[in-house]
């Protein structure tokens, strides 16, 4: 006789952890009514990149139209016409999730750069915590310590290469002779 670990157990999902750390998983499974996505097995309403490319799929091999293939696919219409664009434009790649948010430093403009340059060359023993603020004081503005030490670091990496007069995205093997050793 087995024992049923009865329904307080949860049964850990590999897929579904995946599918979470790509940026694919379908925030919700629940409006998708196409039936080959009801019935379980190989088509998973979880995983948005299926769920993508089948609907465009459909429409343009078995010629479903678009406002139905969105309606099977739980997606709104204009979210199905931007899936088939990006197909067209890119291939399955473009059916990925893209990268919500912000794409770049956008408060650090050109004037903060170069007050941040100047500060540390006069003031070379300040932290982050001292640029943040004098930042915040100087310009009213607030800038995660996450994205100012990214910045920090990366401006001492590239002068690190340039000392070394390695050429541009070049980088040392671990344990190769180094310039001057």
């Amino acid at each position: 006789m087995s024992k049923d670990p009865g329904p307080s157990t949860p049964i850990p999902d590999g897929k579904l952890a995946a599918l979470a750390a790509t940026g694919t998983l379908n925030r919700n499974p629940a409006a998708v009514v196409d039936p080959p996505f009801r019935g379980g097995g190989f088509f998973d309403p979880r995983d948005l990149l299926q769920l993508r490319y089948e609907m465009v799929r459909r429409h343009r091999v078995d010629a479903v139209p678009v406002a139905v293939t969105a309606r099977l696919f739980g997606v709104s219409l204009p979210t199905a016409y931007q899936a088939h664009a990006a197909f067209e434009a890119a291939g399955l790649g473009g059916l990925l999730p893209k990268r919500r948010g912000p794409k770049h430093g956008h408060k650090l403009t050109p004037e903060i750069l170069a007050h941040i340059e100047q500060r540390r060359h006069e003031r070379p023993d300040w932290r982050a915590g001292d640029l943040l603020t004098e930042l915040h004081s100087r310009f009213g503005l607030t800038i995660h310590r996450r994205s100012l030490e990214r910045l920090l670091r990366g401006k001492k990496k590239r002068r690190s290469r340039e000392r070394l007069a390695l050429p541009a995205g070049c980088r040392r093997l671990r344990g190769a002779p180094q310039p001057g050793g």
